[in-house]
């Protein structure tokens, strides 16, 4: 199951109170207040991770809640702190605030790890209230609540090509050619129901080259406004560098103009904005060992016109198949090399929470 949309709520854990207690010992006749600290509360985490490719856990499991930290006991004893708790997302999630909108982080890259809820501070305990005047105090402090936060999470695939068109042209049966993706293919619109991945790989070690591609599910004219499939799986191309753009040439698609065809789902991505309409297009003309020669020719025609790359194939025969795979390599490099290279540093690992309020460890010498 592929889902690329949920809602969570996360509470991290609180803080444990801080303890009222006084040392009474034998022969110690001036022990004083003991109180001990409470625990911090764990935070919640969220990582990003390559063995994840979907939120659907999230989708059956939408509330999250980590440990609180332990009460303060007497003999100075400071409670245990609450453990964090880590949330694994795929790499290409987008974190969002749900009540206020506001974007959080984009997880672009593996093992990236922040903290999305902190954890309530432990309270301090009575031995903290002591002074020259008010040495028997019984003042202590309750734990601090941990965050309490609701988030969207958005899944959007990371792939370098993205294929579009109008259902049944023939994404699925491409995709399957150029790669080992194996989707579901069959002769009616809307076969495809979720994104397709696929890594295309050419050329032999050293100089092999590799990109991955996505299928999208096919769009029809009024997608902007929710027909068909919508433009929810849009999202996915956001990303992609490059789009191929396949054009049904065949008599039988059902539609007499390809042009108009192309047209149409141009302005779809118009519609849908992010920059889709910018990206660069390779015009594909599908279905080769059916086409109708007046149709390939009004569709070559436009492309030449408007100065956009035009291959024409067949999935079926595998004609002009290896001449659009490394026309697409090109066109993913170019636009690899336009991009600025953006190096940041790892993420570092979450610290260990650490009580401002610790007592001192005693030295093994006086003095020292």
């Amino acid at each position: 199951m592929f889902i690329d949309e949920a809602k969570i709520r996360v509470k991290a854990g609180d803080g444990g109170n801080g303890c009222m207690a006084f040392r009474r010992e034998k022969f110690v006749p001036r022990g004083g207040p003991s109180g001990g600290d409470g625990g911090h509360g764990g935070d919640i985490l969220m990582r990003s991770s390559e063995r994840h490719n979907t939120l659907v856990h999230f989708r059956f499991n939408p509330e999250y809640k980590s440990d609180r930290g332990t009460h303060g006991l007497g003999s100075n004893m400071s409670g245990k702190s609450g453990e964090h708790l880590t949330l694994n997302v795929p790499v290409g999630t987008v974190l969002y605030d749900d009540d206020t909108g506001e974007l959080i982080h984009d997880f672009e890259r593996p093992d990236e790890e922040i903290c999305i809820a902190r954890g309530g501070r432990g309270g301090r305990g009575n031995q903290h209230f002591a002074t020259s005047t008010h040495q028997a105090p019984r003042e202590h402090e309750l734990g601090r609540p941990g965050e309490e936060r609701h988030f969207r999470l958005e899944l959007k695939l990371l792939a370098d090509v993205g294929l579009v068109g109008y259902p049944n042209v023939g994404k699925s049966t491409l995709i399957s050619r150029l790669s080992a993706a194996r989707p579901k293919i069959a002769n009616y619109a809307f076969t495809t129901l979720e994104p397709n991945l696929g890594v295309v790989k050419i050329g032999d070690f050293p100089h092999e080259r590799s990109f991955v591609i996505a299928d999208m599910p096919g769009l029809i004219e009024g997608a902007s406004q929710g027909a068909g499939l919508g433009i929810q799986f849009l999202r996915h191309i956001e990303r992609t560098g490059v789009l191929v753009h396949l054009v049904d040439v065949s008599d039988g698609s059902g539609r007499e103009d390809p042009v108009q065809d192309f047209k149409t789902i141009s302005a779809e991505l118009a519609d849908f904005g992010h920059g889709l309409e910018d990206k660069p297009v390779i015009v594909v003309a599908a279905k080769m060992d059916a086409a109708n020669p007046d149709k390939l020719k009004k569709l070559q025609t436009y492309a030449k016109r408007r100065k956009l790359p035009f291959f024409a194939i067949s999935g079926v025969t595998g004609e002009g198949l290896d001449p659009l795979k490394y026309a697409i390599a090109d066109a993913v490099e170019q636009r690899r090399a336009e991009q600025p290279v953006v190096v940041s540093e790892a993420p570092a690992k979450p610290k260990k929470h650490k009580s401002p309020y610790a007592p001192p460890l005693a030295s093994a010498k006086r003095g020292v």
